[in-house]
């Protein structure tokens, strides 16, 4: 019998994906854990492995196809022996089971008929109309019809890509406003509603529009909801580094023979994860009638790859020796510009680092990254004058933002931990104690 290889998902919140890339074509032969495809998902371009060996003698869906669902089969596979046109026949002739179509699946559904009362009020908020298709019956996914009812658009507009005409998520999110249903009222779109959904204005300048990938589309929507569902308080302090910057040196001094170079970022995730053990109440996340205190910290570390910022996370950071956490950065941040993190390298963390030093940066303010409670924002390191020992003279300082979740932590207790970030980073040597 054919397998059919179908989408998989590939992280915990992947619904759908996009089929990047096709690394086989019809007619090859395959083996488990060999890399078939490269499939983008809401987080990052990731490898899929075939499970079974045989030939693939067919492919569903074409490479660059968007919105493909969990579930769906993108490509037939036949086992040793088995002829491609048996293969193909089998597949085509298989009936399909409820638990084997994709998770949005077609819902038949039987549109009601209006009441013939005339004095009849209509409703505050009435679902959007079905699409009829062969009399009364219509086919929609139950996200479809959702997100239609949430925007009050009419289904008898909006034309079905899916299979038999099924219309999907994508069909209502691109669906126009003018296909309002007749005789709703829709509710008030919120202000990131009306920003994903407003047309840019064309005022003659020239430009070049460029479709957003699955991971700029989740950063965009969840930095803001975390602006606006996440109430900020932002807490600067100045640091002297001249002591960090000179046990750096002299550490890569002795790690030199090894290949192991620090980097000020590595002692300052360090630094952070340190500081989180010694102020437990900024390692946490606000749950609503939770609050989670985390045990250890896991830092997230703002990567800027191609396809958009990600977090690849340094776990028990405050465990680990600067030397571990340098190796496994320089890891995680090649995989990260690859498009290569598996889900467990990006998901989780109890606080995040951003740091645009490198960049001439000399101060900004980070989002939290949900649902975490906190992010620190470290800008560049410069010479300023500066008290040294009661007198002013020259030093190398350095500004450092924490934004934390003022539900879940109090200013006092996010004060406490830019004091021991601080401490920590001016005198080094704890970092290594």
């Amino acid at each position: 019998m054919p397998t059919e290889i179908k989408m998989p998902a590939l992280s915990p919140t992947m619904e759908e994906g996009t089929l990047a890339k096709w690394l086989v074509k019809e007619g090859d032969t395959v083996g488990a854990g060999d890399i078939m495809a490269e499939i983008e998902t809401d987080k990052a371009t990731m490898e899929f492995e075939a499970v079974d060996e045989g030939t693939i003698v067919s492919i569903k869906v074409q490479e660059g196809t968007e919105n493909v669902q969990v579930g769906t089969v993108i490509a037939i596979l036949a086992e040793e022996g088995e002829s491609a046109e048996d293969a193909k026949a089998a597949a085509d002739a298989a009936p399909k089971k409820d638990s084997e179509k994709p998770a949005e699946k077609a819902e038949e559904i039987t549109a009601p008929e209006p009441s013939p009362s005339a004095d009849s009020k209509p409703a505050q908020s009435a679902p959007p109309a079905e699409k009829k298709q062969g009399g009364d019956r219509v086919i929609a996914s139950p996200l479809a019809k959702r997100i239609a009812e949430q925007r009050g658009l009419d289904l008898n507009s909006i034309p079905g890509s899916g299979p038999n005409g099924r219309i999907v998520k994508a069909d209502v999110e691109n669906a126009q406003p003018s296909q309002a249903a007749a005789g709703s009222v829709a509710a008030a779109p919120s202000p990131a509603a009306k920003a994903d959904a407003a047309e840019l204005p064309d005022f003659g300048i020239p430009f070049e529009d460029e479709k957003l990938n699955n991971v700029r589309k989740v950063i965009a929507r969840r930095l803001t909801e975390a602006k606006q569902s996440i109430p900020h308080i932002y807490l600067t302090v100045d640091i002297q580094l001249d002591a960090l910057l000179k046990l750096r040196s002299e550490l890569n001094a002795a790690l030199e023979a090894e290949g192991i170079k620090l980097s000020v970022n590595d002692l300052l995730i360090k630094a952070q994860a340190k500081a989180l053990m010694r102020v437990p109440k900024c390692n946490v996340s606000f749950g609503g009638d939770v609050l989670r205190t985390y045990s250890r910290a896991d830092i997230s570390v703002a990567v800027a790859a191609p396809s958009g910022l990600i977090t690849p996370i340094i776990t028990d950071a405050g465990s680990k020796s600067i030397s571990s956490i340098s190796v496994e950065m320089k890891e995680l941040a090649e995989k990260a510009r690859e498009g290569k993190l598996q889900p467990h390298e990006y998901q989780g963390g109890t606080a995040s680092l951003s740091n645009l030093g490198m960049f001439g940066i000399k101060q900004f303010d980070a989002v939290i990254n949900p649902p975490q409670a906190m992010i620190l924002a470290v800008g560049a390191g410069e010479k300023r004058p500066h008290v040294v020992d009661g007198a002013l003279a020259v030093a190398t300082v350095m500004s450092a933002t924490g934004s934390f979740d003022h539900r879940a932590i109090d200013g006092a207790d996010g004060a406490r931990f830019m004091q021991a970030f601080k401490n920590l980073v001016e005198k080094p040597l704890g970092l290594v104690a």
